[in-house]
């Protein structure tokens, strides 16, 4: 990857859907020229994907919480991740440095429906306790700006 590379990435971090000859305009190559790079880019997987990012409110997923899962003993990150994939609403999740063993973000449609996505995750044989916190507001969010 060279600092062409880097530069087209950049571009398509700012608006995916942008044209290959528009990328090209700000690189200095042609549309067919970006294109080669592109598909290079992804089939080496330094490009992962193209999504779109919705607003979750508008998928009925308003409440948001971060929780800090606390396991008895010493449990597997595969375990863990096996418990939490049963969750759906749990959206990402990672093991952590510190006293808990791993952070969880839920989303959920309400408060009703975070406790109970949350007693699900509570009640799961290996799990002590938990910690949580709800989002009130985003204050940033640049995974998706």
């Amino acid at each position: 990857m060279d600092a062409i590379d880097s530069r087209i990435i950049d571009q398509l971090r700012q608006n995916a859907r942008a044209g290959y000859g528009d990328i090209g305009d700000v690189v200095g190559l042609s549309a067919s020229a970006v294109k080669r790079r592109v598909d290079k880019l992804v089939a080496e997987r330094v490009i992962r994907g193209f999504t779109v990012q919705v607003d979750p409110a508008v998928d009925g997923l308003a409440v948001e919480a971060y929780v800090e899962l606390f396991c008895r003993g010493t449990v597997a990150p595969d375990e863990l991740r096996r418990l939490l994939l049963a969750v759906p609403e749990v959206v990402e999740a990672g093991t952590v440095t510190g006293d808990a063993d791993a952070i969880v973000r839920l989303r959920s449609r309400d408060i009703p429906s975070m406790e109970e996505a949350l007693e699900r995750v509570r009640s799961a044989p290996n799990v002590d306790h938990t910690r949580s916190a709800i989002v009130f507001s985003r204050l940033v969010d640049r995974a998706h700006e």
